[in-house]
């Protein structure tokens, strides 16, 4: 008999479940375990112990809530082999690539640490004689996240440190799909002594989201996964008054200039279009080469290394990739590659026929690379989200910046070149959130703030650092008086200035 795979709320596991969905293991296809959908009422009693519990954690000192975050990355490094083996479980992801995930996560646990230095806000002595102003930084109350399959960990991480450490209390909806990692780490806060109910994590599917959506105690939403849905989750949310960033889809574009160190830029591009089987955000899925030349030269080269690749079950530590996370979306990359052939593209290595000896009811797909892709097809306009890399030809790097500032997302891009001229002039003009130069997956550093442009983000404020402090809090300004004895103004009707 499957384990079931409960609710955190109120610092106790729930696995009361009217409705449960198989878990899959991706890697050999088999269902795993179930999990419990929560139902509205479910929902209703995680954002009621969150409420709860707010009363009490908004008036905890910083520096007791950041005690906490030290003790919760302490065991989050302890734990470190089992929450990675949780993810390649459910979701397939390679052992040292769940490993770098998890890492990320904690950079943003380590950020959320200085919360006594980030909450301080700003204080003015005597604006006005005798009056000074300052700002607090005041925590919203209940807050929610809703996160994607393929960052069980990481993403989620993204959010709740940063939250709770404001002040907030939340409540967690993860990818029903790969729940078990996401529930460990929830729990090693209690262990890290976050009072019950500061954290509460639902699992469900569109129910449970509309229950956290329409409920007047939830006063922020943050959400990471497509474009159709970020826009519900954006437009929904604050239809109801609430605060919201939902981070969408990518087509992430690298440039390849005619002076590029090809033999490093193929380098990259196998780690950042194939790693975790393209199944990422940041994942880059279209090479523009700028000349036919060096674009001949760039599918030759990628052809080549890409018949090294080895991909199979995440128990394998020698695998550079993993299956998809299921056999719906193996069906949709195939479509995808189908697709493009069918409109004229060139399937250069093709891994439609994907077959991993032990696991053949795996849900994997190969390397694929195919060149003379144009705009005009479907799979260039489609986030396929699968191990697939694709070839535009173009002729001046100015038609390259067109076509990346084209296309409905903008999360990332980069540009490989040794000009210095080139390389700053397409920062400082090219329509997307996050740049590398010579760097393939350009993701920022705990402290700075991860968000693209366009279609990839909706809301102001982008995810984690910083702007996480402003996302999770709201300013207050108080100016304050204390006349001295005896001392008495007369009425005024005029606006108060310093003159």
């Amino acid at each position: 008999m499957t384990s079931l795979v409960g609710h955190l709320i109120n610092g106790k596991i729930v696995t009361d479940a009217d409705k449960t969905q198989d878990v899959f293991n991706p890697s050999s296809g088999e269902v795993s375990k179930q999990v419990a959908l929560a139902n509205r009422a479910t929902v209703n009693e995680a954002i009621a112990a969150a409420e709860k519990a707010f009363i009490s954690w908004r008036n905890t000192p910083a520096m007791k809530r950041a005690r906490v975050m030290f003790k919760f990355k302490d065991l989050l490094e302890q734990h470190s082999t089992k929450i990675c083996d949780l993810i390649g479980q459910e979701h397939g992801k390679i052992a040292h690539d769940a490993a770098g995930e998890l890492q990320r996560g904690i950079e943003n646990v380590e950020y959320a640490c200085c919360a006594p230095e980030l909450l301080k806000g700003e204080h003015s002595k005597n604006v006005a004689p005798g009056i000074d102003s300052w700002s607090e930084m005041q925590p919203l109350g209940v807050v929610a996240g809703i996160t994607p399959f393929n960052f069980p960990a990481m993403v989620p991480l993204w959010m709740y440190p940063m939250a709770i450490v404001c002040g907030n209390c939340f409540v967690l909806k993860p990818s029903e799909r790969d729940p078990s990692s996401t529930l460990f780490i929830a729990q090693l806060l209690k262990e890290a002594g976050l009072p019950d109910g500061v954290m509460n994590v639902v699992n469900g599917d569109k129910e449970a989201v509309d229950a956290l959506l329409f409920d007047d105690r939830v006063k922020a939403v943050s959400f990471v996964g497509s474009t159709p849905i970020a826009e519900y989750i954006y437009s929904t949310s604050t239809k109801n008054g609430k605060r919201c960033q939902a981070l969408g889809g990518a087509k992430n574009h690298a440039i390849v200039m005619p002076d590029a160190d090809v033999e490093n830029a193929v380098a990259q591009l196998l780690g950042a279009a194939f790693g975790s089987s393209g199944e990422r955000c940041m994942a880059l899925s279209v090479a523009v080469a700028v000349g036919d030349e060096v674009a001949d030269l760039l599918v030759q080269k990628l052809s080549k290394s890409m018949k090294n690749l080895k991909f199979g079950a995440y128990t394998d530590s020698t695998n550079d990739f993993g299956p998809v996370i299921t056999k719906q979306h193996q069906q949709s990359v195939i479509n995808h590659i189908s697709s493009a052939e069918k409109q004229g593209a060139n399937i250069v290595v093709d891994g439609r026929d994907a077959i991993v000896s032990g696991y053949e009811n795996g849900f994997y797909v190969g390397g694929t690379l195919i060149d003379k892709v144009t705009p005009q097809m479907d799979s260039y306009k489609a986030e396929i989200f699968g191990p697939v890399l694709q070839i535009v030809r173009v002729a001046t790097m100015k038609d390259a910046m067109s076509l990346i500032d084209n296309h409905e997302y903008g999360n990332g891009t980069c540009i490989f070149t040794r000009d210095g001229e080139a390389a700053r002039y397409f920062s400082d003009h090219i329509k997307v959130g996050m740049v590398g130069v010579n760097i393939p997956l350009p993701v920022p550093v705990a402290y700075h703030s991860f968000g693209g442009w366009k279609r990839s983000l909706f809301g102001d404020l982008h995810a984690y650092g910083p702007d996480s402090i402003r996302f999770y809090t709201k300013r207050k300004t108080i100016t304050q008086r204390w006349p001295s004895t005896g001392v008495r103004e007369g009425v005024q009707f005029s606006m108060p200035t310093l003159s």
